[in-house]
């Protein structure tokens, strides 16, 4: 593909996968990531630049993605929260023969019942893209969240 082909792609993937949490289709959700095997994390951004490891959340197969959406659906019980994120600042950083290194930006807005509207989460990130069939794919999904502080549970992807 040319340069603006594969830009256009890697946009489209992006606004698929958060058109997909803002409208809750949460089970098409693990579909945007590699079968064999994937990575998903949420780390918060001075984690990431005191060199430490722990994460919100990490995930190590599409299975696992799988256990939390059934999960979410299924065992648990939370309030009604609706999404939408803004995602900008589109960058492919590497090209390789095997995948894409992408970076992103990202503000999460959420809604409560009542109402009320506030940024959940914004921060950046940090994609490893493939092509599986014609299709892009997240290999790995690394949300870096400048928002350190989650003010309600963390429910859904980011």
């Amino acid at each position: 593909y040319s340069a603006l082909e594969t830009q256009w792609r890697v946009e489209c993937l992006l606004s698929r996968y958060v058109a997909c949490i803002d409208d809750d289709s949460l089970e098409e959700w693990p579909g945007f990531f590699t079968q064999e095997a994937c990575r998903y994390e949420i780390i918060t951004r001075e984690n990431v630049e005191r060199g430490l490891p722990l994460t919100l959340v990490f995930w190590t197969s599409q299975g696992m993605l799988t256990d939390r959406i059934v999960s979410l659906r299924e065992a648990n019980i939370y309030p009604q929260r609706w999404y939408r994120h803004i995602v900008s600042n589109v960058l492919i950083q590497a090209v390789a023969e095997d995948h894409l290194e992408v970076q992103s930006h990202y503000v999460l807005w959420q809604t409560r019942r009542d109402g009320q509207t506030s940024i959940f989460s914004a921060g950046k990130y940090e994609d490893r893209i493939v092509l599986r069939a014609g299709e892009l794919k997240f290999a790995e999904k690394r949300v870096i969240a400048d928002t350190h502080r989650i003010d309600t549970l963390l429910v859904s992807p980011i």
